[in-house]
Parts: structure tokens; C-alpha cells; sequence
């Protein structure tokens, strides 16, 4: 009785890590190419710092919402490429990441027009 109770113990947790040991599913869709995410994130980090080196006064009101694009462009990457996010998320999510990466351009162009070189 005790080895039969003891065998099925042992494959009952067997069968557990072998559930365990599989892999993650693959994500819903396809990532972003790593260089669209790479330009993406290097315009943020600029536009960051440059509006926040920048002392005039509307720059140094820009600064706190600027600091903000570089972590949600993260979190949008991070949403996209995670395997238990729904399809329709993971898509919307990416076009987020393209968004944000978009913003930080625009808004670097416009840095002149807040009087910063």
C-alpha cells in the first residue's frame, strides 16, 4: 500500500516538472525588428537629454514629461513581446512603441522653437 501510494507520488510530481520544464509560448506576434527599437529608444534617450540640458523656461517645463518616454516606450516593448499577452494587445502595444519612438522624434525637432540649440 505504502509503495503504491509513494510510486503514484512519484509520478504525479514527475509529470508536474515536466510541465514545468517546457517553454514559454511564443509571443503573439512578431517582434519589432531590433533596430526600429534600438532608433526608438535613441531618440528618446536624446530627446531627454537634450531638453533637459535645455534652460529655458518651457524646456524645463517639458523635462519632467519627457523623462517619462524612455520607460513607457519599455513598457510597451516588454507588453509586445510577452507570450501571454493577447494578440490585439500585442499588436496595439507595438504601435504604441512606434508612437512614442515617433514622439520623441517630433518633439526633438521642436526643440528650437522652446529656444534650446
Amino acid at each position: 500500500m505504502k509503495r503504491a501510494l509513494l510510486l503514484l507520488l512519484l509520478v504525479a510530481c514527475s509529470k508536474r516538472d515536466e510541465r514545468h520544464a517546457q517553454k514559454l509560448p511564443a509571443p503573439q506576434v512578431a517582434p519589432l525588428p531590433a533596430v526600429e527599437v534600438q532608433r526608438g529608444k535613441d531618440a528618446c534617450d536624446a530627446y531627454v537629454a537634450k531638453v533637459c540640458a535645455c534652460t529655458s523656461d518651457e524646456a524645463k517645463k517639458a523635462c519632467p514629461l519627457a523623462q517619462a518616454l524612455p520607460q513607457a516606450l519599455q513598457i510597451a516593448l516588454e507588453t509586445s513581446m510577452n507570450p501571454s499577452t493577447d494578440k490585439d494587445s500585442a499588436m496595439r502595444a507595438q504601435v504604441n512603441v512606434r508612437e512614442t519612438a515617433k514622439e520623441c522624434i517630433e518633439q526633438t525637432a521642436k526643440l528650437s522653437a522652446l529656444g534650446c540649440p
